[in-house]
C-alpha cells in the first residue's frame, strides 16, 4: 500500500506513513495495515524494535481522515463508519501493550489520530518542528484514540485544559507534558535512524536517543502551571468557568471565550470523560471512547463541526444546543452506555 510502507529494516520494524498532501492522515486501510503489522511483529525475533516516521517536513500525522469518515456516516449510516474506529482504537491498544520499544519521530504537526499512533508507544521523540494538539471539541468530537487515558491521568488540570481548548503545544510544551520523552533536533534524525539499525538490543536503542537527547528547557506549561491547575483542576465544569473568569490577568477569560466556541456537548462530553479517566486503566478507557464515538456519529454536532472547519470553512458552526447550559446531564450520560453491540474487543487477533 503506498500510503503506509511497513518493512524490516536490519533489526528494526520500520512504520512510514506516506499521505504527506493529505498531512500523513490515517486512513482505514493504513489503520488496518499498522495493526496486522504490529501484530505479526510483536513476537517475531528478527524485530528488535519499531520506528514510526511521517513523510515531509510538515506532519509527522495531523490526523484521522476525518473527511471521509463523515461521508460515510453521513451517505451510509453510523454502523459504516464506525469500523474504523474499531480498527483505529485497537491499533492504540496493541501499540500500548506492544512489547519491544517503539519510537515514534513527531516531527511535525501531530493531532488527533497522530497522537494515538504515537504517545502510546515507549519513546516519543519531539524536534523543533513539533506542533501537538487535540482540536477534536472544535468539530463536534472529544479527544479519542486514548486520550481518556493521557490526558485523564496527566496531573492537576493540564489535560482539561488541553482536551476542551484544544490548545497547541510546542516541543517545549510537548515535553513538559509528558506527551514526548525526548527532544532531539530534526537535523540529527538522520544519524540517530542510523545508530537504531544498528542496534542490537534494548539498550542500544535507550542508548542511541539518549546520545541524541537534547534539554529542550522550560516553556509555556512551566509558566503557567499553577494558572492552568487553579482553574481546571476542578470537579464541576461550571467551577472551572467561573474560576476562568475571575482570573486577574485575563488568561483564564481568553481561554474559557476559546471553549465557548466549542461545541457545548463535546465540551461537556469531554469533560466527563475525562472525570472518568483519571481512575480508569487503558483497555476500560478505549471501551469507554468505543462506546462515545457510536453517540457522537449519530449526532448533529460533529458533522456541523466537520462542515464549518474543513469543508466550508467558514469557522461559524451551528451546534445544537448552542450553549453549555442547555446541554443535559442526560444527554452527556448517555455517550457511555453500554452499545448493544458489545464492548470493543482488545486482543491481538486479527
Amino acid at each position: 500500500m503506498a500510503d503506509v510502507d511497513c518493512r524490516i529494516e536490519g533489526r528494526l520494524g520500520r512504520i512510514h506513513l506516506d499521505r504527506p498532501k493529505a498531512l500523513n492522515a490515517l486512513t482505514h486501510p493504513m489503520v488496518r495495515k499498522v495493526s496486522a503489522t504490529l501484530a505479526a511483529w510483536r513476537d517475531d525475533p528478527a524485530v528488535l524494535a519499531v520506528l514510526v516516521t511521517g513523510e515531509g517536513e510538515r506532519a509527522f500525522c495531523a490526523g484521522g481522515d476525518v473527511l471521509d469518515i463523515a461521508r460515510l456516516a453521513r451517505d451510509e449510516g453510523v454502523a459504516a463508519a464506525t469500523p474504523f474506529f474499531f480498527d483505529e482504537y485497537r491499533m492504540n491498544w496493541r501499540i500500548k501493550r506492544f512489547p519491544k520499544p517503539y519510537i515514534a519521530l513527531i516531527d511535525g504537526i501531530t493531532m488527533g489520530g497522530g497522537v494515538g499512533i504515537s504517545v502510546h508507544g515507549s519513546h516519543r521523540i519531539a524536534t523543533e518542528a513539533t506542533m501537538f494538539a487535540m482540536p477534536e471539541t472544535a468539530i463536534g468530537m472529544f479527544p479519542d484514540v486514548g486520550g481518556t487515558y493521557m490526558l485523564g491521568h496527566m496531573p492537576g488540570g493540564l489535560g482539561r485544559w488541553l482536551a476542551l481548548t484544544g490548545h497547541r503545544l510546542g516541543p517545549i510544551e510537548t515535553v513538559e507534558a509528558g506527551i514526548a520523552t525526548h527532544y532531539i533536533p530534526r537535523a540529527a534524525l538522520g544519524d540517530l535512524e542510523t545508530r537504531l539499525l544498528e542496534a542490537r538490543d534494548a539498550a542500544a536503542i535507550d542508548a542511541a536517543i539518549l546520545a541524541f537527547a537534547e534539554d529542550p528547557g522550560s516553556g509555556e506549561i512551566a509558566a503557567r502551571r499553577v494558572l492552568i491547575d487553579d482553574i481546571f483542576d476542578r470537579p464541576e465544569l461550571a467551577a472551572v468557568a467561573d474560576a476562568a473568569r475571575a482570573e486577574p490577568s485575563g488568561w483564564g477569560a481568553e481561554q474559557w471565550q476559546t471553549i465557548e466556541r466549542r461545541s457545548p456537548t463535546a465540551v461537556r462530553v469531554a469533560f466527563a470523560q475525562l472525570q472518568r479517566g483519571r481512575s480508569l486503566g487503558f483497555d476500560e478507557a478505549m471501551r469507554l471512547e468505543y462506546r462515545c464515538v457510536h453517540r457522537v456519529l449519530e449526532d448533529h454536532d460533529f458533522f456541523e463541526g466537520v462542515r464549518a472547519v474543513l469543508v466550508d470553512r467558514d469557522q461559524a458552526p451551528r451546534w445544537r444546543p448552542p450553549r453549555l447550559a442547555e446541554v443535559s446531564e442526560a444527554a452527556v450520560e448517555a455517550h457511555f452506555a453500554a452499545l448493544p453491540v458489545g464492548d470493543l474487543p482488545l486482543d491481538w487477533n486479527a
